[in-house]
């Protein structure tokens, strides 16, 4: 019996390991594609947070939707469009803000890596009631 609880204890032990290991290893940062392939987004450190840039665009082209004028005719290519992404309390997640050029517009944002190569985002309105997202892949 002993050796029974030894033995289930050491297999609880090393499956915590595991989890842990993987929970700390997790790293949304590096580079991510689109589904649709279009372009590129770079997630790297930011002070204490996590924020990304567009690096890549299939066809460049200008901010033109953005709600200050000033910036409309600036190339997308740099723009922070993950900003201020903070650990949440779930695992693997971050919250911030996120630039969406197609319509200029700012949401409440949120990453979860989902597998070392899938990041989920999402951006929402309403408090987080309707949230809108894709899965990006890791750029290899």
């Amino acid at each position: 019996m002993l050796k029974s609880i030894a033995s289930s204890a050491l297999v609880a032990a090393g499956l915590f390991a595991a989890s842990s290991t993987f929970a700390q290893a997790a790293d949304a940062r590096g580079d991510w594609v689109r589904p649709n392939g279009a372009s590129k987004i770079r997630i790297s450190s930011c002070g204490g947070s996590l924020c990304g840039k567009l690096i890549w665009l299939r066809e460049p082209r200008n901010d033109t939707q953005n709600p200050d004028a000033g910036k409309r005719s600036r190339p997308l290519v740099g723009v922070e469009i993950v900003q201020s992404m903070k650990p949440t309390s779930k695992t693997n997640q971050w919250k911030g803000k996120v630039y969406n050029a197609e319509d200029g517009k700012t949401y409440t944002g949120f990453i979860q890596l989902t597998s070392a190569n899938k990041l989920k985002l999402e951006g929402c309105v309403m408090g987080g009631l309707i949230c809108k997202g894709e899965t990006w892949t890791r750029s290899k």
